[in-house]
């Protein structure tokens, strides 16, 4: 017993030893889960003195990265608030998503909820007997104006849970330190058995959280990540972090980018039965640990600061997003992860996905990124005969864009180098966004002018010259019919193809984008 309290009271001291280095949280969670079984998070919060009469608390309605507004507040249930010595204060709704308390000048708040947690998705929380996802977005409010503030999270686990994956900084076991509510929702948890493998690569912290380890490698897989970890490094030549995790959680549907971690979901077992299924898996992986630059790190101003109350509108998710699909064959190709014709294969099937559609006739690549908010996850009929997906499409301009400025350059510069200088600029030293603008001058500077045509099949509906811009690489596309009698519509095999070079420049660039030479 007296060790158990002399214990208790070093964490106690080391905690607060760190809290001052940082600055004190203004918000202290504590999570416990009594009900697990029936699928709740029991949460209380300590909110320091207000020096105004009211506090209104916000409950974020969307994830970043999920483009959907979702029902985060119908799961909040037995909602109560007192001041810290016990003292019952007014509340009441004032909007879907907000909770406006009413009490006197320098309160200390204590605010306790419940929330039903039983969505399978990496944007909403699950809590079953066994282990917990949580979101975060659908779990922790915020004060209304204070969104800045430093955020404390102390967890009560189940005894039979022994672990606690996220990417969020750890000030002891349990409990962990966001310096705002920004970097709270962007740090996902998963809380359980999970099977945990730390390593180390480039001087920075890794975690490995495997819900379903079963038929896994373990000595294969993380000489995989530490290829593809290599590999992004070496592309964008900085690291901005200093841990991160890989949450793979049981068998679902995607995965979800954050600045510290990813959170993932699996096949169920790490047993693939073909090398196809290994390699479809590592570029999903890879994906989203390039994301961390592509879109967090280096994103589009409208996507930041975030407003959770509403849609964030941007036109540039075909270069966050589709330049990400792009960039995941690049960096598979070179850890040699994947081989050049499996290159070829990943890129046609995008041309195919495009080009065999009647989408293409009425949505702007731009249109789609602006009007993902009517159409994420919607697979309806209108849906799939009207629009184009920025995951398909944007990969396509990517490599366009890439052969021309390369081209250009002669084969000087290259879309790397457009992603390192905006990464270098907008994150790194302007500790901003970019412009639309400021992404078409970057590409400019690269190119030694403006790419004019390529925007203009960003901003419409006209069908690139493929032909053109594929031969700066001495690429070209077979064409051949393939006729389907389940559709009036005349489909081609849109299939990607290498030939060979006419002159020295073509053959430069071939070899450059493929690693091999003819």
């Amino acid at each position: 017993m007296i060790l158990r309290v002399y214990l208790a009271c070093v964490i106690l001291l080391i905690s607060e030893t760190l809290f001052a280095q940082k600055g004190d949280p203004q918000m202290q969670y504590q999570l416990s889960f009594p009900q697990a079984k029936g699928h709740y998070v029991e949460v209380t919060v300590r909110i320091d003195q207000q020096d105004t009469t009211k506090t209104t608390l916000v409950l974020p309605v969307w994830t970043p990265g999920y483009y959907k507004i979702l029902d985060n507040p119908a799961h909040i249930i037995d909602f109560k608030v007192q001041a810290s010595k016990g003292v019952a204060i007014d509340w009441k709704k004032t909007s879907k998503n907000k909770w406006t308390i009413t009490h006197p000048k320098e309160t200390e708040l204590e605010v306790a909820y419940r929330v039903y947690a039983n969505r399978t998705s990496v944007a909403e929380s699950n809590v079953k007997d066994s282990r917990a996802f949580l979101a975060n977005t659908d779990i922790f409010m915020f004060p209304e104006g204070q969104k800045e503030a430093p955020i404390s999270v102390t967890f009560q686990l189940p005894e039979t849970w022994e672990h606690i994956a996220t990417g969020l900084e750890k000030i002891n076991q349990t409990t962990f330190y966001a310096a705002s509510a920004d970097v709270l929702y962007d740090s996902p948890f998963y809380l359980g058995n999970q099977k945990m493998i730390e390593f180390q690569q480039l001087g920075k912290e890794f975690t490995l959280a495997i819900a379903t380890p079963e038929g896994l490698d373990e000595q294969q897989f993380v000489a995989d990540l530490r290829e593809i970890i290599l590999r992004t490094t070496d592309l964008m030549q900085h690291i901005p972090f200093e841990e991160y995790a890989f949450i793979m959680m049981e068998p679902g549907g995607g995965g979800l980018e954050h600045a510290n971690s990813q959170a993932v979901f699996t096949y169920g077992s790490f047993d693939f039965k073909t090398d196809s299924d290994y390699k479809a898996f590592l570029n999903f992986i890879t994906h989203e640990y390039f994301h961390l630059y592509n879109v967090k790190a280096l994103r589009p101003i409208e996507l930041g600061p975030f407003d959770y109350s509403k849609e964030n509108y941007t036109t540039m998710l075909w270069v966050a997003e589709g330049f990400t699909v792009y960039y995941e064959y690049l960096i598979m190709r070179d850890a040699d992860l994947i081989t050049e014709e499996d290159m070829l294969q990943y890129l046609s099937s995008h041309f195919q996905a495009i080009e065999n559609k009647e989408g293409k006739e009425h949505m702007s690549l731009e249109r789609s990124s602006y009007d993902v908010w009517n159409h994420f996850l919607n697979n309806d009929a209108v849906s799939d005969a009207t629009t184009i997906s920025y995951y398909h499409k944007g990969p396509i301009i990517g490599l366009l864009l890439d052969l021309a400025i390369r081209h250009e350059s002669e084969n000087e510069k290259s879309l790397d180098d457009v992603m390192r200088a905006m990464y270098k600029t907008y994150f790194r030293e302007q500790q901003r966004g970019y412009t639309e603008e400021e992404f078409w001058e970057t590409v400019a500077q690269m190119a030694g002018k403006p790419l004019d045509e390529l925007r203009h099949y960003v901003e419409t509906t006209e069908t690139p010259d493929y032909e053109k811009y594929l031969s700066y690489g001495a690429l070209e596309l077979d064409l051949t019919e393939n006729d389907d009698p389940s559709t009036e519509r005349v489909e081609r095999a849109y299939q990607l193809k290498r030939k060979t070079p006419e002159n020295k420049l073509q053959e430069e660039i071939s070899k450059a984008l493929f690693r091999n030479y003819f």
